[in-house]
C-alpha cells in the first residue's frame, strides 16, 4: 500500500470514529433529556397541579399581555426575549410550566404563580402560531 492510500484509509478512520462519537453524544443527551422531562411530570406537584386544571384562554392572554408582552412582544415574535411562535410544538407542557417557574434561561425572571394561573398561561401559549 502507498502512503497516499493510507493517509486515505487513516483519514476515514477518523472520520468514521469522529461521526460515532458524536452520534454517541447526542444519544446520550436525548435519553438524558427524555429521563429528565419524565422525572419533571412525575415528582413536581406544581406541575401536576397545572396539567390538572383546565386553562382559560382569555384569562391566559391578559397574563401574556400583562407580564410576558414587554420582552416576547404582543405578538409573541420576540424582542428581548426569544420567539413564542409555536412554542407549545418545541417544548412539552412540562418543560413551558418548569421554563416559566423557573426562568431557566437569563434574562427570563422566575414567576411564583399558582396552578390555575399556570394552566391559563399554558391554554394561550398553546394558541400561538
Amino acid at each position: 500500500m502507498t502512503s497516499s492510500s493510507s493517509n486515505v484509509v487513516s483519514k476515514e478512520q477518523n472520520s468514521n470514529n469522529l461521526l460515532r462519537t458524536l452520534a454517541i453524544i447526542a444519544s446520550t443527551m436525548w435519553l438524558i433529556l427524555i429521563l429528565w422531562a419524565i422525572d419533571v411530570t412525575k415528582t413536581n406537584p406544581f406541575v401536576k397541579a397545572t396539567l390538572n386544571k383546565e386553562g382559560s384562554l382569555d384569562r391566559g392572554a391578559m397574563l401574556f399581555r400583562i407580564n410576558c408582552a414587554s420582552c416576547h412582544g404582543i405578538a409573541a415574535q420576540g424582542l428581548l426575549g426569544p420567539s413564542l411562535k409555536q412554542v407549545s410544538f418545541r417544548l412539552t407542557d412540562s418543560q413551558l410550566i418548569q421554563q416559566v417557574i423557573e426562568g431557566r434561561t437569563p434574562p427570563m425572571p422566575s414567576f411564583e404563580i399558582e396552578p390555575q394561573t399556570m394552566a391559563d398561561l399554558l391554554e394561550y401559549l398553546h394558541t400561538i402560531n
